[in-house]
This record gives C-alpha cells, sequence and structure tokens, in this order.
C-alpha cells in the first residue's frame, strides 16, 4: 500500500452525491483530527469508533477500506 487510507478517501469526495463513502469523504475532509498519514485498519477504525460522529455506522468504513484495498492492489 503506498497511499494512505485519507488520501485514497479524498478521491471519493463529492458534495453533490449522496453516496454513503462520498459523504463520509465530504466529513472526514472536515475533521482536523482525521489521522491523515494512517494506513493501519485498527487506527482508523478505534479512531472513527471514538471521534466520528458523522459516520452512521462503521460498515461504511468498512465498506471504503474495501475499495481502498483494491484499488492498492
Amino acid at each position: 500500500m503506498h497511499k494512505t487510507f485519507y488520501t485514497f478517501l479524498m478521491t471519493q469526495r463529492n458534495p453533490d452525491s449522496t453516496d454513503a463513502i462520498a459523504e463520509f469523504a465530504n466529513n472526514a475532509f472536515l475533521d482536523q483530527s482525521f489521522p491523515k498519514q494512517s494506513k493501519d485498519f485498527h487506527e482508523l477504525s478505534q479512531y472513527l469508533e471514538l471521534n466520528a460522529g458523522y459516520l452512521p455506522t462503521m460498515t461504511v468504513f468498512d465498506d471504503a477500506w474495501q475499495a481502498y484495498l483494491a484499488s492498492e492492489a
């Protein structure tokens, strides 16, 4: 994996979309504490569980993580 999850997630941003991953990306962009350098699932998952009230369900993160892994394959 070369790019960080955050870098990947920013490619999913779309302010006009109602897609769950796009909304996650839009909100993560505004989250100044988001662990932008992380490539670690557990670190990101823990951060989101404790700090990301904007994430309606962790399934959105799981789906985004799978897309991230696929993009790095």
